[in-house]
């Protein structure tokens, strides 16, 4: 199993709400912080317990990884939360992600399509599997490129929602996303996962009408 250093969550300083209604929230969440508590005391810290101090009823949707900052969907009710799961789990959610990753990007803008399975022995990381993995496609666009540092800005689209797609999926690609523990180039080039759940859009659980958020990346 894959050594990782003791959980030090960033400073609880406020909920960065981008937007409240009585059916659901959306909130930012920093880099460092898990979505949900982890096993053992020292892991209770969470977005989820920390919307909870102040949204009892709070109930997360959707989880990031904990290295990954940005948007996360929490409902307020029973029946939002059964109704805002089904549009994740039917794929009826769009999710855009911003990252910046070691190198240049040979193309403007394309897919991986590659599947993806635990990699037991070295969990938590996954791994690309032809035969056992899980189908895994995302899409990729170039926002520009930074010579100076050797880096690419790049939007990023899951169309499914594997865990650690993004960050494997670049990888494959010989690109890594700049500041990865598990899947990144040499440390020293950022202290954090240069990762950002940016922009989500999706029916409303109630009138199905069309909600979009954006988070403008903090990197």
């Amino acid at each position: 199993m894959t050594a990782r250093h003791p959980y030090s969550p960033p400073p609880h300083q406020g909920l960065d709400i981008v937007y409240a209604e009585e059916s659901f929230l959306v909130v930012n969440k920093p880099s460092g912080l898990l979505s949900v508590p982890g096993r053992g005391e020292d892991k209770q810290d969470c977005l989820a317990a920390r919307v909870q101090a102040e949204y009892p009823e709070a109930l997360i949707v959707h989880r990031l990884d904990m290295e990954t900052s940005g948007l996360l969907v929490l409902a307020r009710s029973e029946e939002a939360h059964r109704r805002l799961s089904r549009l994740f789990r039917e794929r009826r959610v769009d999710k855009r992600y911003i990252a910046i990753v070691a190198g240049r990007l040979e193309t403007a803008a394309g897919e991986v399509n590659l599947p993806l399975i635990c990699d037991w022995p070295n969990r938590p990381r996954q791994k690309v599997d032809f035969e056992l993995g899980k189908p895994s496609l995302t899409r990729f666009r170039v926002l520009g490129y930074d010579p100076a540092a050797d880096a690419t800005r790049v939007e990023l689209e899951p169309i499914t929602g594997r865990s650690h797609q993004l960050r494997v999926h670049m990888q494959s690609l010989g690109h890594p996303i700049l500041g990865d523990p598990l899947y990144g180039p040499p440390a020293g080039r950022s202290p954090h996962l240069l990762l950002h759940a940016a922009c989500l859009a999706f029916p409303h659980p109630f009138d199905d009408e069309t909600r979009a958020f954006s988070s403008p990346p903090p990197f």
